[in-house]
């Protein structure tokens, strides 16, 4: 592991200690190859003073018993009509999930505990239909919950809620995970099914604000199985709820929790209510991360040398893109007024941050800084991302003639023999934008 990705890690490490991570897993997972893993994953979290939670859901397993014991079950994943032969089976299957689960921990050296603190009541008559043993969360019971976390346990919670009256109901796992993590404040959500997180026209959407997520449900509804619908709505409610991430990650994947948790980028989705992503203006105490972000592709000779000095002397120009108080990306814009040109240089974004659109909102940044201060054109120089700047940025090769007269004369004495991009800022002639090919 490179030092510099080691102190990304760091810096988690310290933020999380003693806080509360709810875990929801689908059943479906639980029959995985990877979920010893993911039992190694959660004693990881542990040795590092994480608290966790586990809840469990069962659909998977379900369906399966129904078939075996050729049983009509009335719904699996407690959003419906539950019926008593429903109600039956998924005791028999939530109960014997959760003592495997607690096998499974045993094995990795974690003491675990069934917690029965999900007191439910009947979800009651909807639309004229009586869900029967359909359960809706009433309450957790946060104070078994915390004595069993304060003791070092992994409390292991099923998809099953009781009453006052000793009455069991079948719950969704993913509202009951929710809740959980709302009566915990918990700081993390993190939801473990199939799914590769959220992804929209071929794209894995790595980090998405909570509205935005409701603006997907709402106008991409039909895009998305039943599964993915329910962790993206328990997400939104999450956050509004308090809880600052819900992440969305693949169990199949192997070591994809710590992925998800302890890198900047991530392997599947992250929802959020709050400022999560920022480009902002570099400060002095940022020069040494970012000196030490831009090495490699110094030394592949894909940006100029900058020391340390020379980033100070210009720090005004500098600018970068920080997620979750992580510095990930940088750019910088140098301006030259007589010309109304401005130079876009200095554009990087860490290897474990590619592929998520970053760099092309950095340029887009500095393309409207540009505007916003009156430039007319926009040039960078670039020896071997010359294509990524033509294709996601909508620059063009020119020759140096087009460069300011300064910026000329350090072109031609560095020996680089950069190729130079411009792009033009000023809006479409109106003639230009009307006229219709003939």
């Amino acid at each position: 592991m490179k030092l510099p990705e080691l102190r990304g890690i760091l810096q988690y490490v310290t933020r999380f200690r003693d806080k509360v991570f709810v875990i929801a897993i689908n059943g479906e997972i639980l029959e995985s190859e990877n979920f010893p893993n993911i039992l190694l994953d959660i004693a990881v979290l542990r040795s590092l003073n994480i608290k966790v939670v586990l809840v469990h859901g069962a659909a998977f397993q379900i369906e399966k018993a129904a078939a075996q014991r050729d049983v009509a079950i009335s719904n699996n994943d407690g959003t419906g009509v539950i019926d008593a032969a429903t109600l039956q089976i998924s005791i028999d299957v939530g109960i014997r999930l959760t003592n495997e689960i607690m096998e499974g921990l045993t094995q990795v050296d974690l003491r675990a505990a069934y917690a029965n603190c999900v007191i439910a009541h009947p979800a009651g008559i909807i639309h004229g239909v009586d869900y029967q043993y359909s359960g809706k969360v009433e309450r957790v019971d946060t104070q078994s919950l915390e004595l069993l976390l304060r003791e070092d346990f992994v409390p292991v919670v099923p998809p099953l809620g009781f009453d006052g009256e000793g009455r069991t109901f079948r719950v969704n796992s993913d509202l009951v995970a929710l809740e959980i993590a709302e009566a915990l404040h918990a700081t993390k959500l993190i939801y473990l099914s199939a799914h590769d997180g959220l992804v929209l026209d071929g794209e894995r959407i790595g980090h998405i604000l909570s509205a935005e997520v409701t603006d997907v449900i709402r106008k991409r509804k039909a895009e998305l199985s039943t599964n993915l619908m329910s962790k993206l709505e328990h997400a939104v409610r999450a956050c509004q709820y308090g809880i600052p991430r819900v992440h969305l990650v693949n169990g199949n994947v192997n070591e994809a929790l710590l992925a998800e948790i302890f890198s900047n980028g991530g392997i599947g989705t992250m929802i959020y209510s709050n400022e999560y992503e920022q480009i902002r203006r570099l400060y002095k105490k940022d020069v040494r991360a970012v000196v030490s972000l831009i090495q490699q592709s110094i030394r592949d000779d894909e940006l100029v040398r900058r020391t340390r000095s020379e980033i100070l002397a210009d720090i005004d120009d500098y600018w970068v893109l920080e997620i979750d108080r992580h510095i990930v990306g940088c750019v910088a814009i140098y301006s030259y007024p007589a010309e109304k040109m401005a130079e876009l240089a200095c554009l990087y974004v860490s290897r474990s941050s590619e592929n998520q659109g970053l760099g092309r909102k950095l340029m887009s940044f500095v393309e409207n800084l540009a505007r916003e201060r009156g430039f007319e054109r926009l040039f960078a120089l670039s020896t071997q991302a010359f294509v990524y700047l033509q294709q996601k940025g909508g620059f063009s090769e020119a020759g140096p003639e087009v460069l300011p007269a300064a910026r000329r004369a350090k072109y031609e004495t560095s020996g680089r023999n950069s190729r130079v991009l411009i792009k033009n800022l000023l809006p479409e002639p109106a003639s230009r934008l009307l006229a219709v090919p003939g």
